[in-house]
Formats: structure tokens, C-alpha cells, sequence
């Protein structure tokens, strides 16, 4: 059957850095002909401004601040901030790491949490995040977690040029202890922290090629909207 995708269909797919979210959320929105956001994006945006700007990363009223004013849009996988295309800019390990402090922030967190359930006004969304499940969409349609083992996360982050890792194995290790340290920001952070929802699905991705996990993920969708009605 072909999923249903009419109404306000909210699909909510979080997970660790390296878990394969962007490139399942957005082979999930083709698939659905539903639009796709990337949340992560929005951080990383606003981190880059504060750096583009010298604003101190552990000024929270400064970065909620410009989280709130700053001009940012997300399309078509193209991210623009105050017109700027920034797209490559912020996938960086600089920015990694700045995103990281970032999004602590809690006065940041509730200037974006805003904008990113604006997006559902007009239905068919697919979002992506750290805290879609538990926080911006609480009663989603549908929940997914994705994980992978934190070899493969780092594996995965190494290999992948948009991340500034140029895909040199040597840069293995330090991947790794970037991911954890990120992890460990995520879980621990005040403010919407990294947790699976408890009516999320889990779906590990280790060992699993993108179709795999992709068609795994559309059969929950096809399961949940059969059961809907």
C-alpha cells in the first residue's frame, strides 16, 4: 500500500549524532511527499552567527537573543541565515562543537522549539532532532528513535565530508570521542535533554544499509496509519 499523507501527519524521528536520521528523514519525506526539517540546522545556524558575530558561546540571554531575531530559513536542504547561504558553512567540527554549547542553552531551545512547531501548520512534516518525540511534538503521529553502536556512529561521521572529516580514517578516534562528548552534552543538558519518548519506536541501524533502515521505518508508518484508520 502507499501511505496515507493527507491531514496534519507529524512523524518525529530523533537520535544520537551518526544515528543516519538525515539521510532516513529525508529518503522518509520523499517517500511520504511530505516536507522534511532538519532541526539540528537550526542550531548549527545559530551557532554560526554567534561565531560569524563574537558572541561568547555561554551568554544565554545574548544567544537566546539572536536565536529569536535572527533571519533563518530551511529549504530544500538549503539553510540561509540573514540571506547568507550557509549550508556548507555549518558543517564544520567547528560548528559541531559550537552547536553543541549551543543548544544548552534553554533560552535558545524555546526560541527555536517555537519556529519548529510552526512548521506543522500546514501538515505532511517530517522533523528531525534531538527532541522532536519529547518536546517539540509531544503527540506526534508517529515516533521514531534511531541508534546505531558508537563504533558505527563514528564510522559513519568520519567518512562523511559534510562534517569537515574529509573521510580520513586516522581522524577515527578523534570522531569518536567528539560523538561521546556530544552525547554526553545532549543527554545531560538542562533544557530538552536526549531521551527516547516512551511511545517512540526504536530502531537500531547498526549493520543496516539506508534502504534497510528506510523500509523498516516506512512499514511502522504504513502499520500506525492502518491502525488509524
Amino acid at each position: 500500500m502507499t501511505p496515507r499523507t493527507s491531514g496534519e501527519l507529524v512523524i518525529a524521528i530523533d537520535g544520537p549524532s551518526g544515528a543516519g536520521k538525515g539521510s532516513v528523514s529525508r529518503a522518509i519525506a520523499r517517500a511520504l511527499g511530505c516536507r522534511y526539517v532538519d532541526t539540528g540546522a537550526m542550531y548549527r545556524a545559530v551557532a554560526w552567527m554567534a561565531v560569524h558575530d563574537g558572541l561568547p558561546l555561554d551568554d544565554e540571554v545574548a544567544l537566546g537573543a539572536l536565536a529569536a531575531r535572527v533571519e533563518l530559513t530551511l529549504k530544500d536542504q538549503t539553510v540561509t541565515v540573514e540571506g547568507h547561504d550557509v549550508t556548507g558553512a555549518i558543517r564544520t567540527a567547528e560548528i559541531d562543537a559550537a552547536a553543541a554549547r549551543v543548544a544548552r542553552m534553554p533560552g535558545v531551545r524555546d526560541a527555536l522549539v517555537g519556529r519548529q512547531r510552526a512548521y506543522a501548520a500546514a501538515g505532511g512534516l517530517v522533523m528531525e532532532g534531538r527532541d522532536i518525540g519529547t518536546t517539540v511534538f509531544p503527540a506526534a503521529d508517529i515516533k521514531i528513535y534511531l541508534d546505531a553502536s558508537p563504533d558505527e556512529r563514528a564510522s559513519r561521521r568520519a567518512s562523511d565530508a559534510a562534517h569537515g572529516m574529509g573521510g580520513e580514517a586516522a581522524a577515527l578516534s578523534e570522531v569518536a570521542s567528539a560523538l561521546a562528548a556530544r552525547d554526553q552534552s545532549d543527554r545531560t543538558r538542562p533544557s530538552s535533554p536526549l531521551v527516547m519518548a516512551d511511545d517512540a519506536v526504536l530502531v537500531d541501524t547498526t549493520g543496516i544499509a539506508l534502504d534497510g533502515v528506510v523500509e523498516r521505518v516506512l512499514s511502522i508508518v504504513r502499520e500506525r496509519l492502518d491502525a488509524r484508520g
